[in-house]
């Protein structure tokens, strides 16, 4: 009986032994391994406090608990105050919880108060495309990169690439990813890049684009590649039914 107790006491902390194990390998922090093997526990919690700790975006919070607070910060004062940024500001934070209706509902209303502003008509035209209403977003996006190229790092000028080949327009489409990844390295827009160039037949650009991808993802820090994660993934299975070039 005394056994059965111990192993019950023990399997919390071996389990995030083995969990602090496996996310050093998933993330490739290769110093924190052999730590960890030496101490399981304890290098467990050594890894988790001063790696991936120090870079979280916010500590201990949960998922989503700063974007709620925020959120309810924004909805006072809107209840005194009926402003456009205010309205965009609860359309960023629902964005970024995920929630693209409400997101877009704030948007617009901030875009009924302010249709001049240029992260207002971004961003309703970055939700609208994500949406699936491509052809409403199309304008918006193509005011505010033409005014601002680089707007948002070159995230909009992403967002009218997709709102162009979702209306199958490939060749503005290819002209407008050739024009973020001239001053970017995205790999939103290497791998969305790569799909056109591989529905066109041109498989050896989309295989160049794809394995910068991969290749730069190896020598990333950690927050890059979590950030990348999915670029990375849909690369990788691009990659398998794209064909080498015979020599």
């Amino acid at each position: 009986m005394g056994t059965v107790i111990t192993y019950l006491a023990l399997a919390p902390l071996l389990g995030f032994a083995g969990w602090g194990l496996v996310s050093a390998f998933r993330f490739r922090a290769w110093i924190w391994i052999p730590i960890q093997l030496a101490l399981p526990v304890v290098g467990a919690c050594l890894y988790f406090f001063f790696h991936l700790h120090r870079h979280a975006d916010s500590g201990f919070e949960l998922p989503g608990a700063a974007d709620k607070q925020r959120l309810g910060r924004v909805l006072e004062d809107l209840a005194r105050l009926d402003k456009a940024h205010l309205h965009a500001q609860k359309g960023d934070i629902y964005h970024a919880m995920g929630k693209l209706d409400a997101a877009l509902a704030a948007y617009r209303a901030a875009y009924e108060r302010d249709a001049r502003d240029l992260d207002i008509r971004a961003h309703l035209g970055a939700t609208l495309v994500r949406l699936g209403q491509a052809a409403e977003a199309r304008p918006l996006l193509e005011g505010v990169v033409a005014e601002k190229p680089r707007h948002d790092h070159g995230h909009t000028m992403m967002a009218l690439a997709e709102a162009q080949a979702a209306l199958g327009e490939t060749e503005a489409a290819i002209a407008t990813w050739k024009q973020v990844l001239a001053g970017n390295s995205y790999g939103r827009a290497r791998v969305q890049l790569a799909e056109l160039y591989v529905a066109k037949g041109e498989t050896a650009a989309a295989r160049a684009l794809l394995e910068k991808v991969l290749e730069d993802d190896a020598s990333s820090p950690d927050f890059h590649r979590k950030r990348e994660a999915v670029w990375v993934a849909r690369a990788r299975k691009l990659l398998k039914q794209v064909p080498r070039e015979r020599s």
